[in-house]
């Protein structure tokens, strides 16, 4: 393709990524100013936010917006979003705060708030701000539906659902690049096969204590509200119910043939930029460990000077395999990335949906490949199986 046509291809684009952006503004308007935007990594959500806070301090320079963000890293970027479309000006009006310190705040009101991330700031702490504070306008900003019932509930009392599209409908709409999801199974070691069971085995004796079908349910209020009216007996049960999850999960987590299927997929991607995700930081470091000559960590365990070498190499080619846990989840922008692999799972479609969105920011003949590692036969699977269920594009390859 000549450079002319992909000039032509690139102003489509971005004459798509405009006009879907702006129905969702306009949707927001059009609900009072309130409301939730919900739409898949690439879309352009940030852009949403910033035309928000513009648009509403344009109107009243007496006025002033809150932008709330899960990270330090998205603080930083939402500024740079900020200049990167015209509104640099406004910026001493606004200000942008993670969450962790913004549920702290009392008695203040700002003519319009944006939530990114939203999902992140509705636990019982961080949704103080909403409780101790007033605004006239609100829009909050996600990749999908909060799956606890509780904070679907929440979200909904604060900003009803005004726009939607999923992550499958941005790639029809070009505003993404295709991807592809590979699911490869592994298998456990033998000892790791024990322990397994073992976890296993108490998981399903503490669910029987507690009454099968709502055991999470039971468990959840007898160590909450109800741990000073339940019997001794209903404690011990919910404290290894808990317990037997967390071991059942380190297992698969650790898998020792994960490092290995990781090994073999770096080596025969050389020339790949590889985004690679651990289930905790531990194994993360395993995972680079094994991979070293081409790899960098990326973790909440790294220190700040760490973690931007590390993007900094990542960017390079220096080190085209980047390693973390769960910090890259959000607000991570690194266009050439073209592959990930998955080596920790949870059953959340909204952490799937932000690792895939990783990969396919938009790039011409670009196809994001993700490599999804799990134990086969396991809670993993289900997990899996739970996590992907409504993307399209997913092959389930055999042992």
């Amino acid at each position: 393709m000549s450079q002319i046509q992909i000039g032509i291809e690139m102003s489509k684009l971005i004459k798509v990524k405009d006009e879907e952006q702006r129905k969702a503004i306009n949707a927001w308007a059009s609900s009072k100013f309130t409301g939730s935007i919900i739409a898949g990594t690439g879309f352009g959500k940030s852009r949403c936010g910033v035309i928000a806070v513009g648009k509403s301090l344009d109107s009243d320079s007496d006025t002033r917006g809150l932008v709330l963000v899960p990270t330090n890293q998205l603080q930083e970027q939402f500024k740079q979003e900020f200049i990167k479309w015209g509104y640099e000006h406004i910026l001493d009006r606004v200000d942008i705060l993670c969450y962790a310190s913004a549920y702290k705040i009392e008695d203040e009101h700002y003519h319009v708030v944006v939530c990114d991330e939203i999902h992140l700031g509705l636990s019982p702490e961080y949704r103080k701000f909403f409780e101790n504070n007033t605004w006239d306008r609100l829009l909050c900003m996600t990749a999908t539906l909060p799956e606890e019932f509780e904070y679907k509930e929440i979200l909904f009392g604060l900003a009803p659902t005004v726009y939607k599209i999923s992550l499958d409908k941005c790639v029809e709409l070009g505003l993404v690049s295709p991807y592809q999801i590979i699911c490869i199974p592994i298998e456990l070691t033998t000892v790791e096969e024990q322990e397994y069971k073992k976890a296993n085995n108490t998981f399903v004796y503490a669910k029987y204590c507690l009454g099968q079908f709502d055991a999470f349910d039971r468990a959840k209020h007898i160590m909450g509200s109800g741990k000073h009216t339940a019997s001794n007996a209903d404690k011990a049960a919910a404290a290894q119910f808990y317990r037997s999850i967390r071991a059942r999960k380190a297992v698969v987590d650790h898998a020792d043939n994960k490092v290995a299927e990781l090994q073999k997929i770096v080596i025969k991607n050389i020339g790949e930029k590889i985004l690679v995700f651990g289930g905790s930081n531990e194994f993360t470091n395993r995972l680079a460990d094994a991979t070293e000559t081409f790899s960098s960590i990326y973790h909440s365990g790294r220190t700040k000077k760490q973690k931007e070498q590390a993007l900094a190499d990542f960017r390079s080619g220096d080190k085209p395999v980047l390693c973390s846990t769960k910090a890259l989840n959000q607000g991570f922008d690194v266009a050439d990335a073209t592959m990930a692999v998955i080596c920790g799972l949870t059953s959340k479609a909204l952490t799937m949906i932000q690792r895939v969105g990783r990969i396919i920011r938009y790039q011409e003949n670009k196809i994001g490949k993700i490599h999804v590692l799990y134990v086969k036969d396991s809670q993993e699977e289900k997990w899996l199986k739970s996590s992907v269920r409504k993307l399209d594009n997913v092959t389930w390859l055999t042992c």
